[in-house]
């Protein structure tokens, strides 16, 4: 059976409900913060907590000790875990009983990786894999590769919410399909897999 591959962010997770909350705990409009929060790139592919909120700091002219760089890290891995996507967690949940091979892929740092791999949803894929633990990230061609390796098979059906994401996949031979919500991929789904409810 062909393995599916999700993506976390804004497919498993909301856009992260905690970035206005963020923002008032820095006293800084939420405009302001979401631009500087955003340059994710160096922290998703291994970048320390403190080098991540240091280098929001900079861009906001603030500076932050450990204690806040802790709490900042809370609250923003909270905002990312606590509400996951019903809908989603429901097809995986269906899939998952029917057998079908899953495998988490995700542009996340350490920090998140370690507890994400402790919530309930976890359970249902056989790999997370996430990209700070490598060093590189989606849509480079080594990720691809690599996933293949970690689940023996380039069989995939790959659903992520980025077109850059989707490219890429795409390029490595991999059926990828942007996505939209889950019930557009039950429905893309269910020529392959069978019924998958409502």
């Amino acid at each position: 059976m062909r393995w599916i591959v999700f993506d976390f962010g804004e497919v498993i997770s909301r856009r992260n409900p905690a970035l206005p909350a963020m923002a008032e705990r820095l006293g800084v409009p939420l405009p302001r913060f979401e631009a500087a929060y955003w340059d994710r790139d160096a922290y998703d592919r291994g970048g320390s907590d403190a080098d991540y909120w240091s280098l929001i700091g900079s861009s906001l002219g603030l500076s932050f000790d450990d204690a806040v760089v802790r709490e900042m890290t809370a609250m923003d891995n909270a905002g990312w875990l606590d509400e996951p996507v019903a809908e989603t967690v429901a097809l995986i949940d269906d899939l998952d009983s029917l057998g079908v091979p899953l495998a988490l892929l995700s542009n996340a740092p350490t920090t998140f990786a370690r507890l994400a791999e402790k919530v309930p949803w976890a359970k249902h894929f056989q790999h997370l894999v996430f990209s700070g633990d490598l060093g590189y990230a989606k849509p480079d061609a080594a990720i691809w590769r690599h996933v293949e390796s970690v689940i023996g098979s380039s069989d995939v059906i790959f659903f992520d919410d980025r077109a850059t994401n989707v490219e890429g996949a795409l390029t490595a031979g991999w059926d990828a399909r942007l996505w939209t919500s889950a019930a557009a991929a039950r429905l893309e789904l269910r020529a392959e897999f069978g019924d998958l409810g409502a």
